[in-house]
């Protein structure tokens, strides 16, 4: 029987082409694989049984699988694969109890996002936003005003030492600065192989200059960055969110960001997405704003097409995939 794949419809542009490209679609059409595949002709904020009872296969970007999802009578559906690492979208435990498994892709995101925290840390350290005013305001006598940070004085902190946040640390390396890491589930020996010194979470917070979160959304890490924490921050200090919006409570953060008891903070996600048009970031000079998008670049995209559509195809196959989601209570 054909193996019939449904891409939701958020992973085309505007125009109407795959935001990949379309050479990664080329694995859904290998010789001598029975299968075929669409576009969802319905665009959904979340999936629904009718999509489960349609496609043997999902491949979804922002879309919300639910319970609700899987509570049809007819579900056909035996693989979701994300379009990306995080899976908060997803009820991974809700579709393995209908037999169902969940990927993603955590190697094609590891280095874009990593890159796009050092794009982040590299701005705010360069003062790079009020710079740019300054040239085109014709302010340029001002700009001993707005001296950046040098890097190798500094010191960094991850937390989250998963793939990103290990290939952050690779990448950040060379800078010569001190790094920090802060992880309870990863070896020290691995942390330190990689330049860095293990410490618990709050050493980390009142010792780093710049403090990148790239940890996994779950029960635990739902606000980890919370009122209490940012406390611990040194009044110069940035906070970095490469992670998932509620990793950081934003009424905290946004509090800390005008009494001054951190400097800054550079912010890819946020508690409510899109971003709401009065939150009082939009209105904050030292915070760099970007739409859960800044690690999006066309290799970011098609290589974790490649990888996504890569675990439809084995598991069409009757292969394992690689990078199957296991259910977790947390």
């Amino acid at each position: 029987m054909t193996f019939f794949v449904g891409l939701t419809r958020d992973l085309l542009t505007p125009g109407g082409e795959p935001s990949f490209g379309t050479s990664p679609l080329a694995l859904l059409s290998q010789p001598g694989l029975d299968l075929k595949w669409e576009f969802i002709p319905e665009s959904v904020t979340e999936i629904t049984p009718e999509l489960m009872a349609r496609y043997d296969g999902l491949y979804v970007n922002t879309p919300r699988v639910t319970a609700a999802s899987v509570s049809g009578p007819h579900l056909r559906t035996k693989i979701v694969a994300r379009h990306g690492v995080g899976y908060d979208s997803v009820d991974v435990q809700a579709l393995a109890d209908q037999g169902i498994i969940t990927t993603n892709t955590p190697v094609a995101i590891q280095r874009p996002v990593a890159v796009a925290a050092l794009t982040f840390i590299l701005a705010l350290a360069g003062r790079l936003v009020i710079k740019d005013q300054l040239t085109r305001e014709n302010r340029w006598n001002e700009r001993t005003n707005h001296m950046g940070l040098g890097l190798t004085t500094r010191t960094l902190g991850v937390v989250g030492i998963g793939g990103i946040g290990r290939e952050l640390l690779t990448l950040a390396r060379p800078f010569g600065w001190r790094m920090l890491a802060a992880d309870p589930f990863v070896d020290p020996a691995l942390i330190r192989e990689r330049g860095a010194e293990p410490v618990v979470l709050e050493d980390l917070m009142r010792q780093s200059d710049f403090v990148v979160t790239t940890v996994l959304l779950n029960k635990k890490t739902r606000h980890l960055i919370n009122a209490e924490r940012l406390a611990l921050m040194k009044n110069t200090a940035y906070l970095v969110n490469m992670a998932r919006g509620p990793i950081v409570d934003e009424v905290a953060l946004i509090d800390a960001l005008r009494r001054g008891i951190i400097a800054g903070a550079g912010l890819d996600v946020f508690e409510q997405e899109p971003i709401a048009p009065d939150n009082p970031l939009l209105t904050m000079d030292n915070v760099l704003l970007t739409p859960h998008s800044l690690c999006w670049t066309d290799e970011c995209f098609d290589h974790m097409a490649r990888e996504g559509l890569g675990c439809i195809v084995d598991f069409a196959q009757g292969k394992r995939p690689q990078s199957v989601v296991s259910p977790s209570p947390d």
